[in-house]
């Protein structure tokens, strides 16, 4: 498989992250130090759960690398990258800062972006609209196992997966996907983000919060969810031509998916 920065250009327009839950034992924080690394773009958006505050409250966990991820952040918009910071519910209490501004960085509880072909694009994190769900069953289980404990697991098994010579699994993710009635849950929150952003008359609605990487057009929508950085280790980005690509980085393969510049467009997997 070709690497990603021989496919295509590492500069972007803009760039969305969300969920890399720093302060948190799961959080794959060099798989992000290394994408930030790498990249140029003129916006970067953190659409929530940046820092996990719950887990911080829990137990105090914040090795070098996770500093390493605010430090560079902040280097990027030091050096003109506009940064917009989105909280989450894990990162709450960010939510009183709302339109502040310092410097290149300001914080927003929702956002609307213009890409460069024009369409207008509502940011929000998400989780407003999973509280308003009712998970079922599925959703019952994984919380039964414990997310915690799907996370260790996973860990172990990246190890062995990786000494063997295999590319990333997510055994989060599987689950998601393939217990009915989770996926159902996660399609009902797809739906009903999507229907706000008709509702608003946007053109596109990218969040994050339910870890599930995914562009499809809902309703006539371009619905977006830019993933995670505990799970899947996935970002949105807009190239300069305006159109949108989702990319998976724990093994910097090639992208996931892409939206074919009309909003209209079917959705294709490219990879």
């Amino acid at each position: 498989m070709t690497p990603l920065h021989q496919i295509q250009p590492l500069k972007y327009r803009a760039i969305w992250i969300s969920d890399v839950h720093l302060g948190y034992r799961g959080c794959k924080a060099d798989y992000l130090l290394d994408l930030l690394r790498t990249v140029e773009t003129d916006y970067l958006f953190l659409v929530g759960d940046i820092i996990d505050l719950w887990s911080m409250r829990k137990t105090m966990y914040w090795p070098q690398s996770h500093n390493n991820v605010v430090r560079t952040i902040l280097g990027k918009a030091k050096h003109g990258t506009k940064v917009i910071y989105i909280p989450g519910n894990h990162d709450e209490s960010l939510r009183e800062f709302d339109g502040a501004v310092f410097g290149n960085l300001s914080i927003h509880t929702e956002y609307v972006h213009t890409t460069r072909d024009g369409r207008r694009v509502l940011l929000l994190h998400g989780d407003k609209f999973d509280a308003l769900l009712s998970c079922g069953r599925g959703w019952d289980f994984i919380g039964n196992i414990g997310y915690d404990g799907l996370l260790f697991i996973n860990r172990i098994l990246y190890k062995l997966r990786r000494y063997c010579g295999y590319g990333y699994w997510s055994l989060a993710g599987y689950i998601k996907n393939n217990i009915r009635n989770a996926r159902n849950h996660v399609r009902r929150f797809e739906a009903s983000v999507a229907r706000e952003a008709k509702h608003r008359h946007m053109d596109v609605v990218i969040c994050g919060h339910i870890h599930h990487p995914e562009i499809r057009n809902i309703d006539g929508v371009l619905y977006c969810n830019d993933g995670d950085w505990v799970e899947n280790c996935t970002a949105l980005v807009e190239k300069y031509d305006g159109s949108l690509e989702l990319i998976h980085w724990s093994d910097r393969q090639l992208a996931l998916k892409a939206d074919l510049y009309a909003p209209t467009a079917d959705v294709a997997r490219v990879a």
